[in-house]
């Protein structure tokens, strides 16, 4: 299903698109330590207007974004069908067509 979201995402002549994790809180039993509360790591690509394309399956909420994104196979995805991404932080080593903000003072 991801192949096929990005698949339509390039078919639509979107430019980029956007990732994220998102915690979706639950009453038990994963526990986020980052959020201190019980919950699940859903990755979530959007369009830049924020449309939806596409979700992954739950993992614990301990799980790094990053990582969850390698588990879930996003990143060989997006290098595949070429479209830039933008992300967050929590992204920094990804590779391919994944962009993030630098830490720190980039000129420093």
């Amino acid at each position: 299903m991801l192949g096929q979201a990005l698949h339509k995402a390039k078919r639509d002549g979107l430019h980029y698109l956007v990732l994220d994790g998102m915690l979706i809180h639950t009453d038990r039993p994963y526990f986020s330590g980052k959020h201190r509360v019980h919950g699940m790591n859903v990755q979530v690509i959007a369009s830049p207007g924020g449309t939806i394309l596409w979700t992954s399956g739950a993992l614990p909420g301990k799980a790094h974004d990053l990582s969850a994104a390698r588990i879930r196979g996003v990143l060989p995805a997006l290098e595949q069908a070429g479209i830039i991404t933008l992300a967050d932080k929590a992204y920094q080593g990804a590779k391919g067509p994944v962009r993030t903000p630098y830490k720190g003072d980039p000129a420093g």
